[in-house]
């Protein structure tokens, strides 16, 4: 099984794009900006303020959505968290890891502290997964860390839960 695990993680460190083997000269906003497959989150680090953070000198892990992962969710549901800043910036730091997490080594079980303050879980099976959003595209490194593309926008557990509690009422 652990074979199996370690395998996947470097199937999919070796079949990444030609967008994460280019050479390490843009920080992870203008990697983001450059690759076009982020505009929504490009745009929503804007309207948070995030984008001083996200360019200084790190390093950080992104766990960054893509445009089809921001498609998922329901406008309701996007509205609320553009509409509130203080939600926005919860969200947008649970998928920033403070330091450089390569997928060669995160092992499955594993869980890291995100900025927002609540953890991730990693999983290996079935290729690489933060919570429940598969990596799409991995280690696409930058001058101030690494960004892993996601397929999924994560919530944090406590603002999942409270929402969940709000469709109940």
């Amino acid at each position: 099984m652990k074979k199996f695990a370690i395998l996947s993680v470097a199937t999919l460190a070796l079949s990444v794009s030609a967008f994460a083997k280019a050479p390490q000269e843009k920080d992870i906003v203008d990697t983001a900006v450059g690759n076009g497959k982020f505009t929504t989150l490009v745009k929503l680090v804007q309207a948070a303020g995030l984008v001083d953070t996200l360019k200084s000198a790190g390093p950080f892990t992104v766990l960054a959505p893509t445009d089809a992962a921001f498609a998922k969710l329901p406008k309701a549901l996007v509205d609320k968290i553009v509409g509130d800043k203080k939600l926005l910036t919860s969200i947008l730091t649970y998928h920033v890891i403070s330091g450089k997490v390569l997928s060669t080594d995160l092992k499955g079980g594993m869980s890291a502290k995100t900025v927002q303050g609540e953890s991730v879980k990693v999983n290996l099976k079935k290729g690489v997964k933060f919570n429940k959003s598969t990596v799409v595209i991995a280690d696409v490194m930058t001058t101030n860390g690494v960004i892993h593309a996601i397929d999924t926008v994560l919530l944090p557990p406590s603002i999942a839960k409270a929402m969940a509690m709000k469709k109940k009422h």
